[in-house]
């Protein structure tokens, strides 16, 4: 694999390859709209899960119907790359959807990560996870920090 960034085809191409090799693989998902360290705790903690890390990136369009007007700051495509720097990521895939369940039921993750603002009964995927016996873990450090609380704060209304 030359790029962590893949499409939604080279990704499923490459989670059979390590599949194949035996690894066991992990989903992590979200905005990431200015990477904070809420979001590399979270990161972190869904690698130490084990196996490969692939996270999920909300598309630009999606992320303006889950924030708002002005959002997201930066655009997909420079999220993932930031994401695919990252030492505990294996793979960053950008999805248009509100939420990660067409990519769960493409990919069937082992597990999907979720951070700490999610209970294990109030992840919105979790029925999606469950249809093919996978599990919600939810990970990271307290929801103390957030991008959009930092854009409020720092960088005014928008």
């Amino acid at each position: 694999m030359t790029s962590k960034i893949l499409s939604r085809d080279d990704l499923q191409k490459q989670v059979a390859e390590w599949r194949d090799a035996g690894d066991f693989i992990t989903l992590a998902n979200g905005c990431f709209d200015l990477l904070h360290v809420g979001h590399v705790r979270y990161l972190k903690a869904a690698k130490a899960l084990g196996g490969r890390l692939i996270v999920a990136v909300n598309a630009d369009e999606s992320v303006r119907a889950l924030k708002g007007k002005g959002r997201p700051i930066m655009p997909d495509a420079e999220r993932a790359e930031i994401l695919a720097a990252l030492a505990d990521v294996d793979a960053v895939v950008i999805f248009p959807e509100h939420d990660v369940r067409a990519l769960i039921r493409e990919i069937r993750p082992d597990v999907q990560a979720k951070g700490t603002d999610y209970s294990a009964d109030s992840v919105p995927e979790r029925d999606a996870v469950q249809e093919y016996g996978g599990r919600v873990a939810i990970v990271g450090d307290p929801k103390d920090h957030s991008a959009s609380e930092i854009i409020r704060t720092k960088l005014g209304p928008r």
